[in-house]
């Protein structure tokens, strides 16, 4: 990962946000709208935790129910919380130490976005090793390619990140309003 590359650089600033005590189902739509993963929970304009896809499925199984359940019932109220000046080192760290796939970017007691493990995996920084490969081979032929043949298929997708727009992978990704995008979405 890139260690220069900060939290603001890679969240989501725009997010679905529902009413605790809205209709679960009436959320569910929502979510399913909008194309997103996750809603923000607000008690009035106060952020109270994240409704996710995962914890609509737990109230599937455990819950009330889904017909007259509310969005408070599938709630997941400890979220933690990172600035916006947080590396993707620590950020990632602190979603494993926690066991979570996001978490909420606050600047003071204001919610400013939301950032996931996606948006951290998609931000890694692709490494150019056309160059150490070119060094190897120019100082020894012979060994250079007997590392390329030991390192095998691995290799390949060292470099690569996906993009943000269409999910595939790529080498050149750059970020494009607030995504890091490949070259043919970044045309679009």
């Amino acid at each position: 990962m890139n260690a220069d590359v900060t939290i603001r650089e890679v969240m989501n600033r725009e997010y679905v946000g529902v009413n605790e005590s809205d209709e679960l189902v009436g959320a569910v739509e929502l979510l399913l709208r909008e194309g997103s993963e996750t809603a923000v929970v607000l008690r009035g304009s106060d952020p109270v935790g994240l409704l996710t896809e995962r914890d609509v499925f737990a109230l599937l199984v455990e819950g009330p129910d889904p017909a007259s359940a509310t969005v408070s019932d599938a709630t997941t109220t400890e979220v933690p919380a990172v600035s916006p000046e947080t590396t993707l080192d620590v950020a990632a760290d602190t979603m494993a130490t926690h066991s979570v796939r996001r978490l909420r970017v606050t600047e003071g007691d204001e919610l400013i976005g939301i950032v996931t493990e996606h948006d951290i995996v998609s931000a890694r920084a692709p490494r150019d090793t056309t160059t150490d490969m070119q060094a190897e081979i120019t100082e020894t032929p012979a060994t250079a390619t007997t590392a390329m043949a030991s390192e095998g298929a691995d290799t390949d997708f060292e470099d690569q990140s996906i993009c943000e727009g269409c999910g595939s992978l790529a080498h050149d990704l750059v970020s494009f309003n607030g995504q890091l995008l490949c070259a043919d979405c970044r045309d679009m």
